[in-house]
């Protein structure tokens, strides 16, 4: 057999391979939405030994089985049906958010935005990162519009003011402080109004883009920021707190401060001193910290169910 046959020959075994793999993978797709709608149609099982294992083998599809759940819940007039269905989802939902966190403190978590973003989704299980993402970017924009390389550190402070604070009009919500909708970024993006945590993520988010070294610290009962004397990796090792320039109130309209002031707040709260009231910490940690204020908020308004829930997301952490 000449070479030019033998390619030709290969090509076509090829090609038939691959129309072979994909009428199988067909053929599996709708072998599984069968036995999705199936397993769908026993929703109305009267005993719930039966429906636990209905609904376990449900969850073994994943997200892929929300469409026909939604679709079964709009075909449906039974409203315990509606109950399961929503049940059903949402437990895929929190499954696939577990997972999604896992990845992005395995691999991604130097991007704060997608972990503020994968908290948000607790609340609001449709979001859409792109769309946020472009919210946050116009903001940055308005930022670089203004900066230039002459400017020093505290007029660059200023700058990020001005344009957050007073064009943008981002504020504490002073009046509900402890609202759980304070910490989901689509309603701070939404309402403009945050808590000293929210409004530090977005700080450290829009800095960061923007090549200006600001960080989060973990002060007790109050998040604030540092102004780095040069950029870091993502996780900082200070060697002393004279790396820090100065702090940054992100609730206060970005009113800048010193050591001294964390000083006598630490007093005032009288907590013994801990350098890590000082220092930056990592993404990793302000998540978590995300996390257990949404905890706290819930706990507050007695959702018991949400507390639990968020319990289990933050120790993927």
């Amino acid at each position: 057999m000449k070479i030019a046959e033998i390619k030709s020959s290969n090509k076509f075994n090829l090609a038939a391979n691959k129309k072979d793999l994909n009428h199988k993978y067909q053929v599996s797709k709708e072998t599984q939405n069968t036995e999705l709608n199936a397993l769908i149609s026993l929703l109305d099982e009267p005993s719930n030994p039966v429906f636990y294992k209905i609904k376990e083998k449900i969850l073994y599809y994943g997200i892929d089985a929300i469409p026909f759940l939604e679709d079964a819940w709009d075909n449906s007039f039974d409203n315990n049906i509606q109950i399961r269905i929503e049940e059903i989802i949402h437990s895929i939902q929190l499954g696939n958010l577990k997972d999604a966190l896992i990845n992005w403190n395995k691999n991604n978590r130097l991007d704060l935005l997608e972990g503020f973003y994968l908290v948000s989704k607790y609340q609001y299980p449709d979001l859409n990162y792109n769309k946020l993402k472009e919210q946050v970017s116009r903001i940055e924009k308005d930022i670089w519009l203004e900066l230039n390389s002459n400017l020093t550190a505290l007029e660059k402070i200023k700058v990020i003011n001005h344009v957050l604070f007073d064009i943008n009009r981002f504020a504490g919500n002073k009046t509900n402080i402890d609202a759980p909708q304070n910490l989901f970024l689509n309603n701070l993006l939404e309402t403009r109004k945050g808590n000293h945590l929210s409004l530090g993520i977005l700080y450290i988010v829009l800095s960061q883009k923007l090549g200006i070294p600001i960080f989060g610290v973990n002060l007790p009962q109050h998040f604030i920021l540092a102004y780095m004397d040069e950029v870091h990796d993502e996780k900082i090792v200070l060697e002393d707190e004279n790396e820090v320039l100065f702090y940054v109130n992100p609730f206060n309209k970005g009113a800048v401060f010193t050591q001294r002031e964390i000083e006598l707040f630490i007093k005032h709260l009288k907590l013994k001193p801990n350098t890590s009231f000082y220092k930056p910490c990592d993404n990793t940690a302000i998540i978590k910290r995300l996390l257990e204020n949404i905890i706290a908020s819930y706990n507050k308004l007695g959702y018991l169910d949400k507390v639990e829930e968020l319990k289990e997301i933050l120790s993927v952490l």
